[in-house]
């Protein structure tokens, strides 16, 4: 997102100077862009996991698969994606599993946080879950 909006903006600079815009023009021509790019943010919802230890491999991929099947069952998901710990600094604090869902909205939100195939899905993971932290922030 970030390359795109750099990219476009020198478009912008560039059909400006062309065109013999004036630096106020220019301006409100970014602001509206900038607006545009706001109003395209996305809300994530970043999921990061530890499972106990007496929780098989079976077990776990069972928890994946039901994480990885909420975006086919809930519409209000518009992106999802996941993947396990390879970091070699040391600090995940236990933390092996992140899942990032993409909502376009708190209300998008709203509605998958009770959803009843999210609710089914904790059920799955309940028995396994050791740790979670739950982040969720607008992407810039």
């Amino acid at each position: 997102m970030y390359r795109f909006f750099s990219f476009a903006m020198l478009v912008l600079l560039a059909a400006a100077c062309q065109s013999g815009n004036t630096s106020s023009e220019t301006e409100e021509k970014t602001i509206e862009m900038e607006q545009n790019v706001t109003e395209k943010a996305m809300l994530r919802h970043v999921v990061l996991l530890s499972f106990k230890e007496e929780s098989s491999q079976e077990d776990i991929k069972k928890v994946e698969d039901a994480f990885i099947a909420l975006q086919d069952k809930i519409p209000q998901i518009k992106d999802f994606e996941w993947g396990t710990n390879n970091s070699p600094e040391g600090l995940n604090k236990g933390l092996t599993h992140c899942f990032l869902v993409t909502f376009e909205s708190e209300a998008d939100r709203e509605v998958y946080l009770p959803h009843p195939d999210h609710q089914a899905f904790v059920e799955v993971l309940s028995p396994h879950m050791k740790d979670v932290t739950v982040i969720d922030y607008w992407a810039k």
